[in-house]
């Protein structure tokens, strides 16, 4: 994770223009938006690629499944991935003082269920999956499967509360 000092007295999100163009963003926006609502695989990935998003073959994006406006090229998807309806994949976080960015690789063959949110710099292992409306906020080994708010694996010794 990259860590980017705040410029000013403001918090991070105030002076997001420092941090990308706002051109740029706002042509990833655009992309972004039209490839969440297109039906076909195909046009889905082609636009992705187009702003940076690096997708394997054969790769699942569901509608409405966003990832990364403002650093779409930090995103690593590889082969026969699945990412379902409405998971968003973020690659920065603008906090108080500073905003970071960190890299998102979804391993081959791994699944993200819908709803679900990846956070910066998280690792989905191959093989993985999680489970719809999780929250991951750290990586997940090869052929694991979370869930929760925040993901946990499946069986582990935690009791809900």
């Amino acid at each position: 994770m990259a860590h980017h000092a705040t410029p000013g007295p403001g918090n991070s999100l105030q002076s997001w223009t420092r941090a990308k163009h706002p051109l740029r963003v706002a042509l990833n926006y655009a992309v972004i938006v039209l490839a969440r609502i297109s039906p076909s695989l195909q046009l889905k990935t082609l636009l992705l690629r187009s702003i940076g998003v690096t997708v394997g073959e054969g790769v699942s994006w569901g509608l409405e499944s966003t990832p990364d406006v403002f650093w779409p090229e930090l995103v690593t998807v590889e082969d026969h991935a699945i990412i379902g309806y409405d998971a968003t994949i973020l690659c920065h976080e603008f906090l108080q003082d500073e905003y970071r960015t960190g890299e998102v690789r979804i391993g081959e063959r791994a699944m993200i269920g819908a709803g679900a949110i990846i956070l910066p710099g998280v690792e989905i292992g191959e093989g993985a999956s999680v489970a719809a409306n999780s929250l991951v906020t750290q990586d997940v080994p090869p052929g694991e499967t979370v869930a929760g708010v925040p993901a946990k694996p499946m069986g582990s010794d935690e009791s809900p509360d």
